[in-house]
């Protein structure tokens, strides 16, 4: 595939919807540089989930900030980017989005039932499967007027995703 300069993808939904795997390897297809928006997450955030706390807004903050900067890199230097970040709430996306004309982000879903299976079976994440809830609990799922958004299914087998994934970008260009 046809790297696109400056584009950015951002995969978001709740956690172990597969943002980074399928992400990573959705950037390879694009030939895109990929980032893993945990770890831009601030050490204070990262040690309130282990606790087993959710986030509030101002603990995101800093960190949509430097998503937001991220994707604004990318397409200054016209590179093309796949970031993962929850991007839960319409406001996220908004900050995400402020400044960033070249930005698509492809929502991954699945219903409740079939990420919990995920995350059970993932040994090296730091979100404790007890805040699953609270991230569908505050996932704003991306309404029409959000138009840069491709909402991409997760049932499937991984390859089957990646493919849907990287046909949902081909068609959006």
């Amino acid at each position: 595939m046809i790297e696109k300069k400056g584009n950015s993808y951002l995969f978001m939904g709740v956690s172990s919807c597969g943002k980074s795997s399928i992400g990573a390897a959705v950037a390879r297809e694009l030939n895109a540089k990929f980032i893993d928006g945990d770890d831009l997450h601030p050490k204070a955030n990262i040690l309130k989930m282990k606790s087993g706390h959710p986030l509030n807004d101002d603990d995101r903050a800093p960190w949509l900030e430097r998503i937001n900067d991220a994707v604004f890199s990318i397409e200054m230097k016209k590179e093309s980017g796949v970031i993962v970040c929850s991007a839960l709430k319409k406001k996220y996306r908004d900050q995400i989005r402020q400044g960033n004309s070249r930005l698509t982000f492809i929502h991954l879903h699945g219903e409740f039932d079939l990420v919990k299976q995920r995350m059970l079976d993932r040994a090296d994440h730091f979100m404790p499967i007890e805040l699953l809830k609270s991230q569908f609990d505050t996932l704003e799922m991306p309404m029409a007027e959000e138009s840069d958004v491709i909402r991409v299914s997760i049932d499937g087998t991984f390859d089957e995703v990646v493919q849907r994934c990287v046909a949902a970008i081909q068609n959006a260009e």
